[in-house]
């Protein structure tokens, strides 16, 4: 992948090395394109060059729609435009099936990537984001790609219409959050909480059109998949982007597929932040949303015993290999509760095949977990695990809405796999360092 822009090396250069400016400060800096050279700076309205634009079934139809209402014949370069087929695939219904056919035959006129069945944030990571793009999605959870230190943000299917058309995006460059975790993790506590806790603390409007860069001891010894975890989740605290920065985790992750970053960025020394949070990790425990708003947080402890009738571990938050590991350590040699539905929804078909190589897919579903193909469906409420009226979710997903995930009279808690797996076993919700060996 070409680097996006135009700016000489030695602008390049001054920008990587300037202390004084965050990540999003130097990244959109080298991207700009209404004045290639000059410095952007937070608050400034800028027009930047996109490496990457993706959307899919939610949000494609009705770009592609505006795009032939535009009469734009042909996308800026089809290479960067990615579709993705995975909010309710399998089709459900007539309707959803023609939705796909119109992205399918779009995609094939346009020669642009087209993939079904993979979650598209996950597939996005194992294929092609590195380090230093600026990555435009039709999905407000695209903040997740900051996790390998690109810039990366959600918009609507109008913008990524005009994204499509010109290969360029306006932007108000954000400012900053740092967020810095340290000390050493308590048993049963993992990113969800971490960030679950955060927007409990700062409430769901506390990030609004801010940038969050996570850093500490604790992040950096997170795999990619928790940074993903926390990076997807700074859209509910209202933020324009999630950054974890580039470091050996990184590097070793991108090596072990074949990629190599098109630029190292890393916020300056002196830096100014809205806001600088630190947390001290060793008294953190297991956390839970409550119903209907992500910043209604609390412990697992003061919430057990209430009575679930599903448990659902998937999602573009946390399906991936170590979540997966984690619940068949917890659910070996157990079962599910009776009455408690089990759903789990491998992130992308690579997670599925591993999962089913090693053994994990036996155990789970000996435990009575049910497997679902990849796919948003449950998260979202449009299949593979509807709730009914009345009825009780625990998901590992990143939305309690009224109605996220089907009948407006159901109720969604939002926690960890470790936590979702735990009461799946109990059939309440469950602390989980009750289950983990």
């Amino acid at each position: 992948m070409q680097y996006a822009n135009m700016v000489s090396k030695d602008f390049q250069n001054k920008v990587l090395a300037d202390e004084g400016l965050t990540f999003s400060e130097k990244i959109l800096s080298l991207k700009r394109s209404d004045e290639p050279g000059k410095i952007a700076l937070a608050n400034e309205i800028i027009v930047a060059k996109v490496d990457l634009a993706m959307a899919h079934d939610g949000t494609a139809p009705l770009a592609i729609k505006v795009l032939e209402e535009l009469g734009i014949k042909k996308v800026w370069d089809n290479n960067k435009v990615i579709l993705h087929i995975d909010h309710t695939y399998p089709a459900s219904s007539e309707q959803i099936a023609n939705f796909h056919s119109i992205m399918r035959k779009f995609a094939k006129a346009q020669g642009c990537n087209i993939q079904e069945g993979n979650i598209c944030h996950q597939y996005m990571l194992e294929n092609f984001v590195v380090p230093g793009m600026l990555i435009i999605g039709a999905d407000s959870h695209t903040t997740t790609q900051g996790c390998l230190s690109a810039f990366a943000t959600g918009v609507g299917s109008t913008e990524i219409a005009a994204v499509w058309a010109s290969g360029r995006i306006w932007l108000k460059v954000p400012e900053s959050i740092k967020i810095v975790f340290n000390g050493k993790l308590p048993k049963g506590v993992y990113a969800k909480d971490l960030i679950l806790f955060t927007i409990g603390k700062i409430s769901c409007e506390g990030a609004n059109y801010k940038t969050v860069e996570f850093a500490g001891n604790v992040v950096e010894e997170f795999s990619i998949d928790s940074r993903a975890t926390l990076c997807n989740m700074t859209t509910e605290a209202g933020a324009k982007a999630g950054i974890v920065e580039m470091d050996s985790v990184t590097k070793e992750y991108l090596t072990s597929l074949g990629r190599e970053a098109m630029m190292e960025i890393h916020a300056g020394k002196e830096a100014i932040y809205d806001k600088i949070l630190e947390e001290e990790v060793e008294q953190m425990e297991p956390c839970v949303a409550l119903p209907n708003s992500v910043d209604n947080v609390k412990a697992v402890r003061e919430v057990e015993g209430i009575p679930i009738d599903q448990a659902f571990l998937g999602s573009c938050t946390n399906a991936r290999l170590e979540d997966l590991i984690m619940a068949t350590k917890m659910l070996k040699g157990k079962k599910v509760k009776e009455g408690v539905r089990l759903i789990i929804t491998p992130a992308s078909k690579s997670v599925y095949k591993f999962a089913l190589k090693k053994g994990i897919v036996s155990i789970l579903m000996e435990a009575g977990a049910s497997i679902t193909s990849p796919t948003c469906g449950a998260c979202v409420g449009t299949h593979c695990g509807v709730l009914g009226a009345g009825e009780v979710c625990i998901s590992s997903s990143n939305r309690n809405f009224i109605g996220r995930m089907g009948s407006t009279e159901s109720k969604v808690y939002l926690a960890s796999p470790a936590t979702v797996v735990a009461s799946a076993i109990k059939g309440t919700i469950a602390d989980p360092r009750d289950y983990l060996r």
